[in-house]
């Protein structure tokens, strides 16, 4: 199992693609990857109890799924 700090890790290289991939237009694979940093940041934020970090990305990930439900015509 993944320690908290290897999550922290993987979830802010995500993240970090996640915005790379946006800022060269490659879509809908940049909202993937955020989305993926964004729910690995949000579960340590849980298991550390840091009330900051679950807000940020806990917050960024209806967001992510309004984006999703875009992209497949849903809204």
């Amino acid at each position: 199992m993944l320690s908290v700090q290897n999550l922290k890790w993987a979830s802010t290289a995500c993240v970090l693609i996640g915005i790379f991939l946006t800022s060269v237009n490659i879509y809908p694979i940049n909202i993937m990857f955020h989305f993926t940093g964004s729910l690995g940041w949000t579960i340590a934020g849980v298991a550390t109890k840091d009330r900051a970090i679950m807000t940020n990305f806990g917050l960024q990930l209806p967001l992510f799924l309004i984006g999703f439900a875009s992209l497949a015509g849903l809204v």
